[in-house]
């Protein structure tokens, strides 16, 4: 519950209580704190157990953490086999390796299987354009920017 607190905020919290509620009423305060937890618990855990019985024996394997929509999701990677059988074929790294080479200019390395030769039907979107003449360039504005 408190996994990001560390040991100075907690030293300042205790402190601070000290300081407002003062040494006689400390312990009655923990006691009401905590008690006042536990009545939040239960109340939780029975109003899932409510539900739990509510939906039925078709919802046996449902998990109130599924609804983290981060859970869910990496829950529906893991589990769905459609979904291994693209991410093993896709390979991230050559797929990036290529947008690199061609992003610098050089020629990507031809692949393992041969293919079709591909047309040529419209401009290599990825070289890089041939620049204006300075005749063609747009003046410079300073005030413009």
């Amino acid at each position: 519950m408190f996994n990001d607190i560390g040991a100075l905020e907690l030293v300042t919290i205790v402190v601070l209580a000290i300081l407002v509620f003062g040494p006689d009423k400390l312990p009655k305060m923990i006691q009401d704190v905590t008690g006042v937890i536990r009545k939040i618990r239960s109340f939780s855990d029975s109003a899932k157990q409510d539900i739990r019985s509510e939906l039925g024996p078709e919802f046996k394997d449902f998990e109130f953490e599924d609804l983290n929509p981060k859970t869910f999701i990496r829950k529906q990677l893991t589990e769905n086999e459609d979904l291994k059988d693209i991410r093993s074929s896709f390979d991230l790294r050559k797929e990036l390796n290529d947008v690199t080479d061609a992003v610098n200019g050089k020629e990507p390395e031809a692949p393992a299987t041969p293919s079709a030769p591909a047309a040529s039907t419209g401009p290599d979107l990825l070289k890089k354009p041939a620049a204006p003449s300075p005749e063609q360039r747009t003046p410079f504005d300073a005030d413009a920017t």
